[in-house]
């Protein structure tokens, strides 16, 4: 079983635009049930289904398998829930960890955060300036439920 530790955080500024590029995904959920979620993704021509077990501190299961595009495309149309998520991600290398800030579009745009995948749930972290407030224990940033409370109706 994989297990996925990971903390987020809101982003202050700008500062970080500079050390990425941004890369577009398109990602939808076919469940987003608090126990398991089901997600596929689609970043350039790479697809992916996602499965998620339930959120324990900052720790949870995940298993993800490669899927075949036109699969991909198929489910976001017919079977996603609405809205889609779509955003620019960033990676950051920083010391020993990798950042990813997703920048959201759409009905969620306007929020910028950033999350970091842990070895362990208490390893030590140096936050870059440009990390804010943390939010991994918020179920509002969960990406499932930015689907049925996009970030434009707070």
């Amino acid at each position: 079983m994989a297990e996925e530790i990971e903390r987020k955080f809101l982003v202050n500024g700008n500062a970080w635009r500079e050390l990425a590029s941004g890369i577009l995904f398109s990602q939808g959920y076919l469940s987003t049930d608090k126990h398991r979620t089901v997600r596929v993704r689609i970043q350039h021509d790479q697809a992916t289904l996602t499965i998620k077990g339930l959120t324990e501190g900052i720790s949870r299961s995940e298993f993800e398998y490669p899927i075949p595009l036109a699969d991909a495309e198929m489910m976001l149309e017919k079977l996603a829930e609405q809205p889609i998520i779509k955003k620019y991600r960033y990676r950051i290398p920083v010391d020993d960890v990798v950042w990813e800030i997703d920048e959201f579009l759409g009905a969620n745009q306007g929020l910028i955060m950033a999350e970091v995948e842990l070895l362990s749930p208490d390893q030590v972290l140096h936050l870059p300036a440009w990390i804010g407030k943390e939010v991994s224990h918020d179920p509002r940033y969960y990406n499932n439920n930015l689907v049925k409370r996009p970030f434009s109706t707070w």
